[in-house]
Formats: structure tokens, sequence, C-alpha cells
């Protein structure tokens, strides 16, 4: 059962394809908590390149899904009138446990660390089936400004 289709998700994050990393949204709790899901396919663009015979999802996407995820979770929370925009600020700690290939079903389990206005710091996970196949500590700033020094002190 989903908490958020597809629509939902384009109304809230700027991204679109082959950039929209987001499929569905299974359980989200406010200020605290979301999981999403993204369906990795064959049709994925990236894996023209990456790699031909052998398609692996690039790790980087990896983490930008696992981002896009983080700022649905920071959306749904504030609460804004108007969608917030958000800057990715940090990826620390992150480790690639297994490779992800076509067909399967990445799962983010994204849970809020510590959260002072504007700046989220979110842990993720991300699993195919039971497996950790990625984990990573994110930093995001959320504003409705659209011209703002990331600055982190």
């Amino acid at each position: 059962m989903s908490v958020m289709e597809q629509a939902e998700i384009q109304s809230l994050l700027p991204h679109r394809y082959p950039f929209l990393l987001v499929d569905r949204v299974q359980e989200l709790d406010p200020d605290r908590r979301i999981v999403g899901i993204k369906n990795v396919t064959i049709n994925e663009p990236f894996f023209q390149g990456h790699f031909p015979g052998r398609p692996v999802m690039p790790g980087v996407l990896i983490l930008e899904a696992m981002a896009q995820v983080g700022a649905v979770l920071a959306f749904k929370s504030m609460g804004h009138a108007t969608r917030p925009v958000v800057y990715l600020t940090g990826i620390d700690g992150a480790r690639f446990r297994k490779p992800v290939v076509p067909g399967d079903r990445l799962r983010f389990e994204i849970d809020v660390v510590k959260k002072r206005a504007p700046f989220w710091k979110m842990q993720g996970k991300a699993f195919v089936e039971e497996e950790l196949v990625c984990e990573a500590e994110v930093t995001a700033m959320v504003t409705e400004e659209k011209d703002v020094k990331c600055e982190t002190k």
C-alpha cells in the first residue's frame, strides 16, 4: 500500500525523467522517517554505458535517489504552501555493500538524525529485498529562497 504515488511526488520534487529517482513512498512519519521505492529497470539510460554487458546502477545515483527520498520527507514535514528548494550540502560515511542491477527494487529507509532550520541531517539505508546495499548520512538545506549560500559552520 502506497502513502504517496508518482503524481504527488512530482508535485514536490523538481526532478523529471531521467533524473526523478523515486517511484513511490510506502511510509511517512513527518519529522522522523520515510520509506521510498525505486524500481530499477534495464531501460534506465545510465545502463547503456555503466557497464555494457554487465549493467550496474552507479553508486552516485543510489545516493541521489536516497537524497530525493529525504527531500520528500523534508517537504512533507515543513507544511509550506509553496514547494521549498532543497540543496544537498553533504554526504558522509557512504558505503556500498552490493551492486544494484536491473530488476532490483530499492527500498530507502531514511531517518532524521538532527534538524535545525534550515539544515536537516538524515541517516539513509538502501535495501534490495532485506539486504543492505548502501548506507550514508545525508545533509541538506531546505529553504524557500532560490539564491542562498550553502555554508555550514
